[in-house]
Parts: structure tokens; sequence; C-alpha cells
């Protein structure tokens, strides 16, 4: 079967399908993906750093021009061990009742944004032609993944996720996730909730998990990935477990990263020939003050797009929403020998085309059909993945985010290319937005 990396577009009205986005705004980050490490073979600590965040003021968390030298901060997992193999754990719950809601509330994050004139939208005539011939050739195999409502928590947004490995294809929703049989799509495994990876860890990983979930495959181990975030009142640990082989139904070395006491939200990982990296937004701990974004890497085994590497000790990229009117990209180069030579610098800034920002004064302002309440379109912030692929010739990052287009909400993607070596360009930008239909930005997965 022949797999692509694509980028889903989300139906916003729809209740059954709404989306939330991954980290990033202004100053928040997301980070590319493509990899290769060494494989884990035991459960031992691993070393994480970072970038120490303290109080910044508004002027500076929403001035593109400035830019804060790093404090890089350093520590080991506080707990690991190596699980039982999954399916022969005792399985989490699965459904929730009542009515939805988010499992953890995401905190706005204040920035700075002039609305502007679309003039990327695309022709309607020419989208009406694609969509009558597409270029794009069918999927092959097609079949239901977690159902709504959800997982343990009845969660709304359900933070939907995916990843194809050798043999299976893995599904988070949430609080839970299922693995499947990517030939047949037959179900292998669950749906189970999430916290089944951590029975029997201890600690806040397995009593206290609160999801904004990511799974990974690296693709040269042939290992999986699952991460969540956990706390006893908020998001303070980042729980990171790691397959042994590459069946996601076997067991797994179990890692609890704390990161600190301010409420830490939108973990998501990337990775890159020398580690893991992670970009999150961080407030302080009631959550009513940005403290900025942060960016982390860890130790860890690698997932890959393509098969094509980058070059020998490339720092990894992020890339910053464009509510400054450019796509910055940042590079991050962690020396996990010596943290204090680790750098975060501004690489490069091409321009955006101009856009709307979608709800910028209320948290929900996406309509769904009655009795449902309004769907938060999160256009705060870039979608995860910012997928970062070698091709012959050049280097590709595409990712999306949700605008107001039309007077719906539309999804507004971009293609940058060489982010790691440069001249950086924007080699094509566009908003979809063909009718009247709501639709939100989503998750690029690997399909």
């Amino acid at each position: 079967m022949n797999y692509s990396v694509g980028v889903a577009t989300q139906f916003c009205n729809d209740s059954e399908a709404t989306a939330k986005t991954i980290i990033v705004l202004t100053a928040t980050l997301i980070l590319t993906t493509i990899v290769i490490l060494p494989r884990i073979t035991k459960a031992g600590r691993f070393k994480w750093f970072g970038e120490e965040k303290t109080p910044v003021n508004l002027a500076l968390a929403s001035n593109p021009s400035q830019d804060r030298k790093p404090d890089i901060t350093s520590g080991t997992s506080i707990q690991n061990d190596t699980s039982p193999n999954l399916r022969d754990m005792a399985p989490a719950p699965y459904v929730g009742k009542g009515e939805e809601r988010e499992a953890a509330e995401n905190p706005k994050i204040p920035h700075s944004h002039i609305d502007s004139p679309d003039m990327a939208v695309q022709d309607r005539t020419a989208s009406l032609m694609a969509l009558i011939a597409p270029s794009m050739p069918s999927t092959t195999l097609n079949f239901d993944g977690i159902p709504f409502p959800g997982v343990a928590c009845n969660c709304a947004p359900p933070d939907t996720n995916g990843e194809v490995g050798a043999t299976q294809y893995v599904q988070i929703v949430n609080e839970g996730f299922q693995v499947f049989n990517k030939s047949t799509g037959a179900s292998v495994l669950g749906p189970v909730g999430i916290t089944t990876v951590w029975s029997g860890f201890g600690g806040v990983c397995q009593s206290n998990g609160s999801g904004d979930p990511v799974v990974l495959y690296d693709q040269l181990a042939n290992r999986w990935i699952i991460s969540q975030f956990a706390g006893t009142s908020i998001p303070t640990d980042e729980c990171v477990a790691v397959s042994t082989t590459n069946d996601a139904t076997g067991s797994y070395n179990r890692y609890d990263f704390h990161l600190g006491s301010n409420f830490f939200d939108y973990p998501h990982l990337a990775v890159w020939p020398d580690g893991y990296y992670m970009s999150m937004n961080v407030f302080n701990s009631s959550g009513t003050a940005f403290l900025g974004p942060q960016a982390f890497a860890f130790f860890l085994p690698a997932d890959l797009d393509g098969s094509t590497l980058p070059p020998a000790g490339a720092p990894a990229s992020f890339v910053e929403m464009p509510f400054s009117g450019t796509y910055r990209v940042f590079h991050f180069h962690a020396d996990f020998g010596t943290p204090a030579n680790s750098t975060f610098t501004l690489f490069a800034n091409p321009p955006a085309a101009g856009f709307t920002e979608l709800c910028p004064t209320t948290r929900a302002c996406v309509p769904q059909l009655a009795p449902q309440t309004n769907v938060d379109g999160i256009g705060d912030r870039l979608m995860f993945r910012a997928a970062d692929r070698f091709l012959p010739g050049h280097e590709s990052l595409v990712a999306n985010f949700t605008v107001s287009s039309g007077g719906v909400a539309g999804v507004r993607w971009f293609e940058l290319r060489n982010v790691t070596s440069g001249p950086v360009t924007v080699f094509q930008q566009s908003t979809y937005q063909p009718d009247a239909t709501w639709r939100c930005g989503q998750y690029g997965h690997r399909l």
C-alpha cells in the first residue's frame, strides 16, 4: 500500500469532527518533523533541557522584532520503567458520559495582529475544477476510527491525532487510543483510555493525565512514541512512552519529565537526528498570564518523514504563527553534553500573505448544530504538524492554520522551502474557502 503525507481539512460545524490545533502563536512555536536516532533498549533516565521561562510583558511577547536570549535549564526524567505488554494490561475506561467539555481548557494567548485583505484565497472556479478532476490519487483503504463522543472524558474538541507504522495505524482521541491493522483496518487493540499506557507506573502520569496527546512512529528504529501532559491541578509534567518493538500493543519504556510549577499547555513533539524537540505555550500557575513559548529537547529516538536525512549536525527548525506578517523560522541546536552551549536563534522571516484572524475576542465562534455549543476554532496558533521533508533538490516544510474568510472559517496552508540551510522562501500559500461551509485547519498525518 502507498502512503503519503497530507493535511486534512476539518469541517468546523460537525460536532463529531471538531478539532483542536497545536501549539503556537505570536511567540508560540511549532516544530518540524524529520529524523533518525539510536534505539532505546531499556528505560534509563534521560536528559531534557529547554528555555527557562520567566514572566514577560505583552510588548515583548507580541513584538516580533525583539528576540530574548534563551536561558537554558536542564534535568532528567524523575521516574522511568518498562511496562508489561499493553495487550495484557487491564484497559482504562473508554466511553465517557455527559456534556461535551474540554479535557484541559486552553488559556487564550495575548498577541498583536492587524487584519488585512486575504489575497491568497484560492480561485473558486479553479477549486471546483480541481474537485471535478483531482490530481491527488484516491485512498486505498477507508475505515472508521475511534467513535464520537470520545474516550473517557467525552472531550470536545477531541485532539484527533494519528500515525502509520510498519504494519499498524495508531489513532489517539484526547484521552484514549486505538491500534489498527493498517492493511485491513481491523482493530488490533482498543479503543481504550490512554491511561492504560501508564497503568502501574504511579505518579501523575498514571493518575492525573490530562490528554493533549501525540503519537509518533520512529521509522528507523521501528518504535512507537505516545505522550500526554499531566499534573495534579494543572499540567506540569510531560509523560513519554517509547515502545520496545514495532508493535504498538507490546511493552513500553515510560518516562515522567517534570517541567516546573507553571501551566504548560499544548505539548507537541517532533524529531530530529539528535533528539526529540517539543514546543509548549507557558502560562503562570493560575493560567491568567502568558509567559511565552518554550522549546524543549529530549534525548530519545526519532521520527522521520521520508528517507533522506538533513545535513549532519543541522539544527531543528521551529516556525512561528505569522501574526507579525512573516513566517519566522527559528533554529534550535541542542548540546546534550554541555547544555549551556545550546542555541535558539531566529534564522529567517519570509513574508506571509495577509489574513483576518478567526475568533479574536472569543473562545468559541464556530457554529454547531443545536443543541451543541459553538466550537473554539483556535485561530491563534499553527496546526500540528509542521511536516518537514527532504526531497530531491529541495527541502519542503508544510503546515496550516485557521483564518476568517468570506464570513466563515477557512484553511490557510503554506509551504516553506529550505528552512534548514536557507535561503528560506515561501514557495506557495493559499486560503481554502470555496463556499459557505465552516472549515478548520487540521493535523497533518502520515496517511
